[in-house]
């Protein structure tokens, strides 16, 4: 390989293209193909997307060289393997972080994040409650905290994927919160506005977000709810006074805001404003989400999405435009299997996509303490 490397982004590798570009090494899998041959499995990005590579010759010599979170050059070629574009490597070469531009290879919010930084202070002076405005305060002020708000991810995979997205997911809620809340009045619009601005802070110690997105290891042993609340009230013992209902209610909205136990909400929402975070955090989540699903495909001639796995259905790209024949068309990705003889059908439900379900088992026991 040349050492001048010019770099490909993701987003523009088409089928047949000679690829000989550098990557940043999202994952490294060493697998076993069945004929007894070993492989290596990599998923390589770029702040354009991500793309599938295959390694099959050379495995051991050229896995020595790099590691997860690496950069790295790769000279290859594209093809279409059952729908998706991937890379099939011929070699490639670690890249020190030095001679590379790192804008290159972490997606960014479209959003400039200056302004999305005046925009915050903007909301945190609107707040009338004078406990929590010094609680937006204290944590605008507090350096090292703001350094992660600003530029963290949402998440890993579900929405926001991309640096300054909790920032602009938690501005976005902020604004449904005005939008909304004229309509539903009388609300603790305040308590709100804290909510939305603070409802997922522990996500800058969640995750990892200097390199491709991971969890912490304290992500992975406590998670950004319970790390959420743990900030709030280290700022709340600094401010004298704050009355002790308002912290109450206030964490509340956190620990309730994923809205059921099944989807790692420690509580359920059992006030007014709770609930309204909860619905406007998933609202702007979903939205969020399905326009970056559709995004992914900028060249599909088709209207319809490819089949989208976390909420388990194809979606329609332009509802501006349609005949019965577009609506006739819509592909049934999962066939619904005929009840056994005998046997009560099963009651369908409506997937919802965000978390895991590691309660399943005890859906029919009653978990609700109060």
């Amino acid at each position: 390989m040349g050492n001048d490397v010019t770099k490909k982004f993701v987003s523009g590798i088409k089928d047949r293209d000679p690829v000989d570009s550098i990557f940043l090494v999202k994952d490294k899998i060493a697998a076993m193909a069945k004929n007894g041959k070993p492989y290596m499995n990599l998923r390589l990005m770029d702040k354009s997307g991500e793309i599938e590579a295959k390694v099959w010759d050379n495995v051991d010599e050229l896995g020595a060289v790099f590691d997860k979170d690496d950069f790295i050059a790769v000279r290859g070629k594209a093809t279409v393997y059952l729908g998706k574009m991937q890379l099939v490597v011929a070699d490639l070469k670690r890249i020190p972080e030095s001679a590379v531009e790192l804008a290159d290879f972490l997606p960014m919010t479209a959003r400039d994040i200056a302004e999305m930084e005046r925009e915050l202070g903007t909301v945190v002076s609107s707040i009338t409650d004078r406990h929590l405005r010094l609680l937006m305060e204290a944590f605008l002020g507090d350096a090292g905290f703001m350094a992660g708000y600003r530029i963290a991810p949402a998440a890993k995979g579900m929405h926001h994927v991309y640096l300054g997205g909790l920032l602009e997911h938690s501005l976005a809620v902020a604004r449904l919160v005005d939008t909304i809340a004229p309509l539903y009045s009388p609300l603790n619009r305040d308590l709100l506005i804290a909510g939305a601005l603070l409802h997922d802070i522990g996500k800058v110690r969640e995750m990892a977000y200097l390199r491709s997105f991971d969890y912490t290891d304290e992500g992975k042993l406590i998670g950004h709810i319970t790390i959420g609340v743990e900030m709030i009230q280290e700022k709340v013992s600094g401010i004298a006074g704050f009355p002790a209902e308002t912290a109450i209610l206030l964490k509340h909205m956190i620990l309730s805001h994923h809205g059921q136990y099944e989807y790692g909400s420690p509580k359920r929402p059992k006030t007014i404003e709770a609930t309204i975070l909860n619905y406007l955090d998933d609202l702007d989540a979903k939205i969020n989400g399905i326009r970056t699903h559709i995004g992914r495909e900028p060249d599909s001639q088709s209207r319809w999405s490819s089949y989208h796995k976390l909420y388990d259905r194809y979606y329609f790209k332009d509802a501006t435009d349609y005949s019965q024949d577009d609506l006739d068309a819509d592909p049934d990705p999962v066939p619904v299997p005929k009840p056994v003889e005998n046997t009560p059908k099963p009651v369908e439900r409506e997937k919802k996509g965000f978390h895991n379900n590691p309660f399943e088992k005890l859906n029919n026991e009653n978990l609700d303490l109060f």
